[in-house]
């Protein structure tokens, strides 16, 4: 197809695209000609600023530390359960915003460590998000446990039949990524959960490239633990909490090991010893940060509204489209496919390899077209649905192919 061709089926699908209308809800980037790295850092919502002037206003200026017995206490619990019932399939008291990814990571795999002391292995893929592996290799250190790791082709992602390969008696936890960051090979998390379950063991999914892009059925799916962050397609802004969630059948077992007062049965007692709160609450450590959780609730209403099956297939749509734009443009020049080709293994972002794409993306950049790089030679198209129109995704790919044969 021609660039013109092109242009006219981006323009005909963003047309036809039910969920349009939301563009206008994301603050203008001057300067900006193509944002493809939602999969990283989603773009603000136009109405953050005055969400957040509001708060300092009203619920810290003028209520003050009133505030926490009217609302901020149950804050953490209120917008788990909030992120639960939006996008991850979960009934209420199972999630709870607080840590950094990479705290939350260490608590579950530490608590499922701990959860049945005669089981001595982790199992997690060699080619995990490198925080994944390296807590996975820290907490197996800690507890005197073992990593085995699955080393699948990326593109493809893990399959039921590798893992089996690994799973034995002396498996405690399994640890996999739902979305892999490097291709965005999607994996069937109900299958995987079953084979897991089916070997004794509890599994940890990561939810960082897939939560408010992909339709999650953690509760009906069985899972045990996950994690995901709120600054990718959760649009909560750079260092914006993350969630952890625990099935509710685990809870009563499951200890997590930072105890500080937050996690405690009651925190006001002062006490001279450490007991843990019943639920979900259980997971919190320290005062939970309160003004980095105002700007992912916004994108929750818009999830909502819209529907996570649409966004779904916004999504579809989107990278559907961007791959059809890589067979016209860049496949005559040497690029290669890094992700699954089928959507229904692909979540919501397209990685594309080329030798030159480290520079590559240094003019990009410099023009106003953003993708992000990632080691070796890979470029990844994060296309988040509710804020990216498929005009803007061919222009981003239409200036990855300018740059190249430039």
């Amino acid at each position: 197809m021609t660039d013109d061709a092109l242009l006219a089926l981006a323009r005909a699908l963003d047309a036809q695209d039910p969920l349009a209308r939301h563009l206008s809800a994301f603050a203008e980037a001057p300067g900006v000609d193509a944002y493809l790295d939602g999969n990283s850092l989603g773009r603000p919502l136009a109405a953050t600023p005055e969400r957040i002037a509001a708060f300092v206003r009203e619920d810290w200026g003028t209520r003050l530390i009133r505030s926490w017995d009217e609302q901020w206490i149950e804050l953490p619990m209120r917008l788990g359960d909030r992120i639960a019932e939006v996008a991850l399939g979960a009934s209420a008291g199972q999630t709870v915003v607080a840590d950094s990814t990479s705290v939350l990571l260490y608590k579950l795999i530490r608590g499922a460590m701990a959860h049945d002391p005669g089981r001595t292995e982790i199992v997690i893929e060699a080619g995990n998000f490198p925080t994944d592996r390296f807590i996975a290799d820290g907490v197996a250190a800690e507890v005197g446990a073992v990593v085995r790791r699955l080393d699948p082709d990326p593109v493809r992602g893990v399959t039921v039949e590798e893992l089996g390969d690994v799973l034995s008696d002396r498996t405690a936890l399994v640890v996999l990524s739902q979305v892999d960051y490097r291709s965005g090979a999607l994996a069937d998390m109900r299958a995987i959960t079953a084979a897991v379950h089916d070997a004794g063991a509890l599994v940890l999914w990561d939810l960082c490239h897939s939560v408010g892009v992909v339709p999650i059925e953690l509760d009906a799916s069985g899972v045990d633990l996950a994690v995901g962050c709120t600054y990718k397609y959760l649009n909560g802004g750079p260092g914006s909490p993350a969630f952890a969630y625990v099935r509710s059948g685990l809870q009563p077992s499951f200890r997590q090991p930072i105890h500080g007062w937050w996690s405690a049965a009651d925190i006001f007692a002062m006490g001279p010893e450490y007991a843990p709160a019943s639920g979900i609450r259980q997971l919190l450590s320290g005062t939970p940060p309160v003004l980095s959780m105002l700007a992912m609730q916004g994108m929750l209403d818009l999830i909502a509204e819209s529907g996570i099956e649409a966004v779904r297939a916004k999504s579809v749509s989107l990278t559907d489209f961007a791959v059809r734009a890589y067979d016209e443009l860049l496949v005559p020049l040497g690029v290669r496919l890094l992700s699954p080709r089928d959507a229904a293994r692909r979540g919501g972002h397209v990685t594309i390899g080329h030798p030159d794409f480290r520079d590559v993306t240094q003019r990009l950049w410099a023009d106003g077209v953003i993708p992000d790089f990632r080691f070796p030679d890979g470029i990844r198209l994060g296309l988040s649905p509710l804020s990216t129109s498929h005009e803007e995704t061919l222009r981003g790919v239409l200036a990855v192919r300018d740059a190249l044969a430039g």
